[in-house]
């Protein structure tokens, strides 16, 4: 190239001038032209660079670069196809664009080097000369600048984008931005793993394919579209929503918008999993739901008996009292009642059948009643009605009466439910609850000892059987406690001798110079549970003061009667074998008397202490057989070797001449169990007669002697053989 072919010298003078390297560089790559700046940058004169390999001035990497744009160039210049050098190493072009649209390609970056060896960063732009004609060569004019003064500020830019791509991949939630046309600009790593979407279909740019694999996920994609559409007409709003998949997942959407200096230029989308929040939410719910049944259901049952579905104690009391509040001069009544003699369902056809007739008992009740009556169950089987404005309680009283008079069936046992019932009003004198449920308590007492089954109201004179009730109970108590309980005996005997051979001790107290009937004190011990002291009393006494009599004969034998309150203790076996063992009473010569109820209680405790006293020699006799719901077909069953036929029986028989099947069949099916029978209430000679034509073994009553005290005994037993030996004489002098 010849000096005419440079430029002018005004030009020559522009670059000179310039602060970016010049260098005309030839299709290999010598150097033909540089400018002063070269010279400053590089650290090379004029003379050392012209006619050397502009490679000399890039670092390792980079020095094949400018060959490639330049043949890059040439190329495009001819319209020819574009190709690259494979073998070149990475340079300035190396990530340039394959197509150029103008003989001019944009600044690429690259890495100098100075003359010391020092590496610089730069930016090199290159271009294609004029050429003067078809032969000459071509030339490339190549700019270098120095972009070193960059690097601290493309640090901190890297570090922030660094930063960012770091915060956007760590976080949990999956993000989506959209540019302000609805174009996916940009997601992270984990909004494509939360949506399932595939990599490739990501790469299409399909945004609308996208779009359809997310709400083909979604259990409502109506509702989806419908807020994005919403979203998008106000650029400025922000929304917050829960989406719901089919697949049982559950998201928490939130958006808003993206802003460049206060232009909103597209929108951020964060999606966050909240399934486990969900779930835990749900479960939440789901136990206080459980929770409020639950105490719903404590609720009812703090005002409901479990069994009947009736109010219990608690609402009645409430009720009673909200009542007693209202306008002077309502109506309030209060029924109370229990049934009678129901101890023996439960002992004899066990608890089931107890709480079917509660049951029966309680729906009873209810059909008697107003809606707003209130009916309930206090507990065992005592139920109380409260009427208030009723306008007639007695007639609603009565109507309970015969109500429960009518027959129910259980378990194939047709059963007569029984009540006694108390009615209280409330009058003119003020009461309060406790005192009005207590009349009606003494009324229902009343009722009961009046016969049973049926109602009494509530007398004034009534309180005075309830203060005797309690007086009897505490004189009673200190009777026991002074020791002052006697025994008195009376004589049994055997129909085959002739004479007493058993003697059967009775309790008796003596009050203030009279005798309390033993139906009356009795019944008293046992609810008080006195009759335990009494029972030891007896057996001690009854041991000690026959035990002469007792030696005279091994056959003779001493009855004592027991509660089953005293067989509910645990140690009542060993008692009664250590009182037999103080006293020199041999356990074969006693008798203890128990009535069948025992024999149906749940508590198999006390059928095992029988069962172990008649181990030990001791007998057990079946007293007032026949009044209970047993059958003799259970007899068999039964730890027992005697059987007592209650008077009741007994008293059927008038003339001699009567025809009872039953007495018999009560005799022969005990003696053929093996059993002795012992028959009550003997009162006349008929009696004896018809009895020993039945083969009884013992006879028992006033016919031969009523119970005597000790002193008194041997003139009773004398007394006893001379009445059957008379009697004996009779039935000789009869048959002849």
């Amino acid at each position: 190239m010849t000096a005419s072919s440079y430029p002018a010298p005004g030009i020559e003078a522009v670059l000179e001038s310039s602060p970016d390297a010049l260098l005309v560089v030839t299709e290999d790559g010598t150097i033909l032209r540089v400018n002063a700046a070269t010279e400053r940058m590089f650290g090379y004169t004029r003379d050392e660079l012209l006619g050397q390999d502009h490679r000399m001035l890039l670092a390792e990497g980079f020095r094949s670069g400018l060959q490639r744009l330049f043949f890059a160039l040439r190329k495009d210049a001819d319209g020819g196809p574009l190709t690259t050098d494979a073998d070149a190493d990475a340079g300035p072009a190396a990530d340039a664009p394959t197509s150029p649209m103008s003989p001019g390609f944009p600044p690429v970056e690259a890495y100098g080097l100075r003359r010391d060896g020092t590496e610089f960063q730069g930016e090199v732009a290159c271009s294609l000369l004029a050429q003067d004609s078809d032969d000459a060569p071509a030339t490339m004019a190549v700019a270098v600048r120095d972009t070193s003064h960059r690097l601290a500020a493309d640090a901190g830019l890297r570090e922030a984008m660094s930063l960012l791509s770091a915060t956007l991949e760590s976080t949990a939630d999956g993000i989506l931005v959209v540019d302000g046309d609805g174009r996916i600009a940009g997601v992270n790593n984990q909004f494509i793993s939360m949506w399932g979407i595939p990599r490739e279909l990501l790469a299409t740019q399909d945004d609308e394919a996208v779009m359809g694999f997310v709400l083909d996920q979604l259990v409502d994609p109506a509702q989806f579209v419908e807020k994005v559409t919403a979203l998008y007409a106000a650029p400025s709003a922000e929304s917050n929503d829960i989406l719901d998949f089919r697949d049982g997942r559950t998201f928490e959407r939130y958006s808003r918008p993206q802003k460049v200096a206060d232009k909103v230029v597209g929108r951020v989308w964060s999606f966050r999993d909240v399934t486990p929040a969900r779930i835990a939410q749900d479960r939440i719910a789901k136990a206080m739901a459980d929770l409020a049944e639950q105490a719903a259901q404590l609720k009812a049952l703090a005002f409901q008996d479990p069994l009947t579905g009736l109010a219990n104690r608690q609402l009645f009391s409430d009720r009673l009292a909200s009542a007693l509040l209202g306008p002077r001069g309502a109506a309030v009544d209060v029924l109370l009642l229990d049934l009678d003699d129901f101890k023996e369902v439960n002992d004899i056809l066990g608890h089931h059948a107890g709480d079917q007739m509660l049951i029966e008992v309680g729906r009873r009740l209810r059909e008697c009643v107003r809606s707003n009556d209130v009916v309930a169950r206090l507990g065992g089987d005592e139920f109380v009605v409260l009427l208030v404005g009723s306008p007639d309680a007695e007639a609603v009283a009565g109507k309970i009466v015969e109500s429960l008079r009518v027959p129910l069936w259980i378990d194939g046992t047709m059963l007569r439910p029984s009540l006694s019932l108390g009615l209280a009003s409330l009058h003119e004198d003020a009461v309060d609850a406790s005192e009005l449920l207590r009349r009606a308590d003494v009324a229902m007492y009343a009722a009961k000892t009046a016969g049973k089954n049926r109602y009494l109201r509530f007398r004034p004179e009534m309180m005075k059987s309830l203060v005797a009730r309690t007086e009897l109970e505490a004189g009673l108590r200190v009777a026991v406690d002074a020791g002052q309980i006697a025994v008195h005996y009376q004589p049994i005997v055997s129909s085959r001798l002739g004479v007493v051979v058993k003697v059967e001790a009775l309790a008796r107290w003596e009050r203030d110079g009279e005798t309390v009937p033993p139906q009356q004190f009795i019944p008293t011990a046992e609810r008080s549970g006195l009759i335990v002291e009494i029972g030891t009393e007896v057996l001690l006494k009854g041991c000690t003061e026959l035990k002469p009599w007792l030696a005279e004969d091994p056959f003779r034998s001493l009855a004592v009667n027991v509660s089953g309150v005293q067989l509910q203790h645990g140690d009542f076996a060993e008692l009664v074998l250590a009182v037999t063992g103080s006293c020199g009473v041999d356990p074969r010569q006693l008798v203890l008397e128990v009535t069948e109820s025992v024999f149906f209680d749940d508590d198999c405790h006390v059928i095992q202490q029988l069962i172990a006293l008649r181990k030990a020699g001791v007998r057990v006799a079946l007293d007032d057989f026949g009044t209970g719901y047993s059958s003799l077909g259970r007899l068999q069953d039964l730890p027992v070797d005697t059987l007592k036929i209650d008077q009741s029986f007994i008293s059927m028989i008038n003339t001699g001449e009567e025809n009872l099947p039953i007495l018999s069949c009560m005799i022969s099916m005990a003696h053929g169990l093996g059993l002795t029978v012992t028959a009550e209430g003997v009162e006349t000679p008929a009696q004896a007669e018809y009895l020993m034509n039945l083969d009884c073994d013992l006879l028992q009553g006033f016919l031969f002697s009523g119970p005597e005290a000790e002193p008194a005994l041997a003139s009773a037993i004398a007394r006893s053989a001379g009445a059957f030996a008379a009697l004996r004489g009779d039935r000789v002098a009869g048959l002849r």
